[in-house]
């Protein structure tokens, strides 16, 4: 039960992460008017709390050894790719979330956000979609198999 639990929980931050950051990535385009803005904060909460789903979910299952034993993921490459998509989108995630942070706290106070960072925000959204797509793929290689993990 504690495996099907954690398999999905960590399916879904997967699905409302990808939507999100998404979402984000495409409110951060156009003109950011507060409605525009509003839309991409908020997307940028879920998105910060699927990965924060993903990430405990993760390191259960891995620490746990609920669907393979840790031996099994610490000798394949393919989880190694994964964990290096992941450490690139935190690294890019740093930026995103000090500029948010304080786009929310302008707002906060009734003052007007500088958003002139809004399109390398949207850019480093649509890497990160790409980064959860090379992601999704090593773990499809590992739940099959593939990258020496026996």
């Amino acid at each position: 039960m504690l495996r099907w639990l954690l398999a999905s929980l960590h399916l879904l931050a997967l699905g409302v992460g990808l939507g999100a950051v998404w979402a984000r990535a495409v409110a951060l385009r156009g003109p950011l008017e507060p409605a525009r803005l509003r839309r991409a904060l908020a997307a940028d909460s879920w998105w910060g709390l699927a990965g924060l789903l993903w990430i405990v979910t993760g390191l259960w299952r891995l620490l746990a050894g609920t669907e393979k034993p840790t031996h099994y993921f610490m000798h394949n490459h393919f989880f190694y790719l994964k964990m290096a998509a992941l450490l690139v989108l935190l690294l890019l995630e740093v930026r995103a979330v000090t500029i948010l942070i304080g786009w929310r706290r302008a707002m906060g106070q009734g003052r007007a956000a500088d958003t002139g960072a809004a399109p390398g925000l949207a850019r480093i959204s649509y890497v990160q979609v790409a980064l959860v797509v090379v992601m999704l793929a090593a773990a499809t290689a590992m739940a099959r198999g593939m990258g020496g993990g026996s």
